[in-house]
């Protein structure tokens, strides 16, 4: 039994292609663009939507978004997980130029002393307390940072964060741009420690 044959591709093109297309001026013209097939986009909402929280590009920004996901607990709070050896760290979330991590710190846990390299942050506890330890040419300062408070630091700032209390901490973190370097220094930098003095 024979198949019948399909008809050779573009065998007529050269016939209908010309009645097909106008003979002058723009290609469109005669009403077949992408609108007017589909229809103008922006006439239905859930194409054109403009309800979407636009990505912070301010110290503010940032902070209102840390805590939007600080007052989301059903977001976060399903994720934390707790590391007897080290610190335990998810990414939350990414937007264009920053990302926000959680953490979270059993007892005794700390980051050392380190700064963020080129980035700035935002940062609160969420549950807990967690206890900053920071260097400046004045000294070395210590602040309780309970649930609520936020921090923010600018490019270059010598801090170590550490869980002292007696129950575990969870904390997020907002870095921006986003953290790619973290450099690490001894307990009490030999730099700071002529800056005290």
């Amino acid at each position: 039994m024979r198949m019948p044959r399909l008809r050779k591709r573009n065998r007529d093109r050269k016939r209908f292609l010309p009645a097909l297309l106008p003979a002058a001026g723009p290609r469109w013209t005669d009403g077949l663009s992408d609108v007017s097939i589909a229809g103008d986009p922006t006439a239905f909402p859930h194409l054109a939507r403009t309800d979407l929280p636009a990505h912070p590009t301010t110290v503010a920004g940032y902070a209102r978004l840390v805590r939007e996901i600080a007052a989301d607990r059903a977001r976060w709070e399903p994720l934390v997980r707790y590391d007897a050896l080290t610190r335990w760290y998810a990414r939350l979330e990414t937007g264009p130029g920053y990302e926000v991590w959680l953490l979270s710190w059993l007892p005794g846990q700390s980051s050392g002393f380190h700064d963020h390299g080129r980035a700035s942050g935002v940062m609160t506890v969420l549950e807990g307390e967690l206890t900053e330890r920071s260097l400046t040419a004045g000294g070395e300062g210590s602040r309780a940072l309970a649930p609520g408070g936020l921090r923010v630091f600018s490019p270059g700032y010598l801090h170590e964060m550490v869980n002292a209390a007696l129950e575990p901490a969870v904390s997020i973190h907002l870095y921006t741009p986003g953290l790619v370097e973290m450099n690490q220094y001894p307990a009490v930098p030999d730099a700071a420690r002529h800056e005290v003095h």
